[in-house]
């Protein structure tokens, strides 16, 4: 197996940042605490363990999931505290959103472009289109004297 060229990782930690950007956009939209910078930044650090851990591998340094496992570890770090905040679990789209821009940059850091570009264009859309369809729901508890989610 051939080295991977700096051209090559460099565009793949620019794709990283590029689609973490845009679902960081979202949550800045949102103002939801792991905004764009936090997002792009998860983006480009899982890119770029993931294209280490190729690079050890190849070196006979060691086993290439090793560093996968600990950076669903450090994103599970980050996803607790973006939900466990003052005394009420909340922000839990936020962690899953985390969770998922970590999975697109480990994508990308793999070279997997199409599948990392596709898992973004799915994330959006749960988080823009599903967003009605909550509120309708939240609504129709509301009517039908059930509790709201605000208040659980």
């Amino acid at each position: 197996m051939t080295p991977i060229p700096a051209s090559v990782i460099m565009t793949r930690l620019l794709l990283a940042a590029g689609l973490s950007a845009v679902l960081g956009l979202e949550r800045e939209y949102h103002q939801k605490p792991a905004g764009l910078r936090t997002n792009i930044l998860i983006g480009i650090g899982s890119a770029l363990f993931t294209i280490l851990s190729l690079l050890f591998g190849q070196a006979n340094m060691g086993s290439t999931d090793r560093i996968a496992a600990q950076i669903l570890t450090g994103i599970g770090f980050l996803g607790a505290g973006a939900v466990l905040r003052s005394t009420h679990v909340h922000g839990l789209t936020t962690a899953a959103t985390i969770w998922v821009n970590a999975a697109v940059g480990m994508a990308v850091g793999v070279g997997m472009t199409s599948v990392a570009v596709g898992t973004t264009a799915m994330t959006l859309l749960v988080l823009i289109g599903l967003t009605p369809l909550e509120a309708f729901f939240q609504r129709w508890a509301h009517r039908r004297g059930g509790k709201s989610k605000e208040s659980l």
